[in-house]
């Protein structure tokens, strides 16, 4: 499966990369309404920003599929993930903006959603649970990173703009409280502005694994694009997604090494 890559490492890490994948088959594509907007709410470049992962001896799971296909990071029975707020499906519609991403009368129906899932979604997951268990079995203990990014203002999901680190934990019980508060101190003294479980308390990855009484620690990191990449207002075909920007995500890098660090030390304690 050229779609799903897999890099073990000997750490008790797993660094999940569910939204990165800008690949849509065709016969999906001809359903859609444009190209752009069903890659529009991409979480881009997080898989250059974190590449440095697989250096400190995490295993990387990541999908090459775009998540308007099937959001891996979602709950398959369909449920939301946020009840009474506004938020996208397991195959999503909508773009984070509420613009409709499937031409009238395209939109997937039930079996087109159990086909994906069962093409794209349990494949993904029994790689990370795989990962997660023999890294679990290896150390005792194991964290599960979720690593994501979105764009800094979107009103339609969240008022004003978003902190840059935004780290959740399903409201403290995904993982260890220790290992929210070291993760938390790294985004305290970065520099940067940071929240814990605000308006992302991680999705459906975070709380289903994290089960923190058997081992396995669960926290979802979820950035401000703008630390890492130009990030504009109102996004168009000519200005997104913009470059990966090497200088200014040197510091979200430097902060995020750290984090990751943190949580090895934590799974290692």
């Amino acid at each position: 499966m050229d779609w799903l890559q897999v890099e073990r490492g000997d750490a008790p890490l797993v660094v999940s990369l569910p939204h990165t994948g800008t690949d849509i088959p065709a016969d999906i594509e001809a359903g859609l309404t444009s190209p752009w907007l069903a890659r529009k709410d991409t979480d881009w470049w997080v898989e250059t920003l974190y590449d440095f992962a697989t250096g400190l001896g995490a295993s990387t799971v990541r999908t090459k599929i775009s998540r308007t296909a099937i959001d891996v990071n979602r709950d398959p029975s369909g449920a939301s993930l946020y009840p009474g707020q506004a938020t996208t499906e397991l195959c999503p519609t909508t773009t984070f903006d509420g613009e409709p991403l499937y031409s009238p009368g395209q939109e997937p129906a039930a079996a087109e959603i159990a086909r994906r899932r069962d093409t794209w979604f349990e494949p993904y997951h029994g790689a990370l649970a795989a990962e997660i268990q023999r890294l679990k079995h290896a150390h005792g203990k194991v964290v599960l990173y979720d690593a994501h990014s979105i764009r800094s203002r979107i009103p339609r999901l969240f008022k004003g703009e978003l902190p840059n680190f935004n780290i959740g934990a399903n409201s403290g019980t995904s993982c260890d409280p220790a290992l929210a508060k070291a993760v938390e101190k790294v985004c305290a003294t970065s520099g940067f502005s940071h929240i814990l479980n605000g308006r992302f308390k991680g999705g459906w990855t975070t709380r289903h694994y994290g089960a923190p009484q058997d081992g396995v620690h669960a926290i979802q990191m979820e950035l401000a694009c703008r630390g890492y990449m130009a990030d504009p207002e109102a996004p168009t075909p000519a200005t997104w997604p913009s470059p990966f920007d090497p200088a200014r995500a040197a510091p979200m890098r430097a902060a995020l090494t750290d984090a990751l660090k943190a949580a090895v030390a934590f799974a290692r304690a």
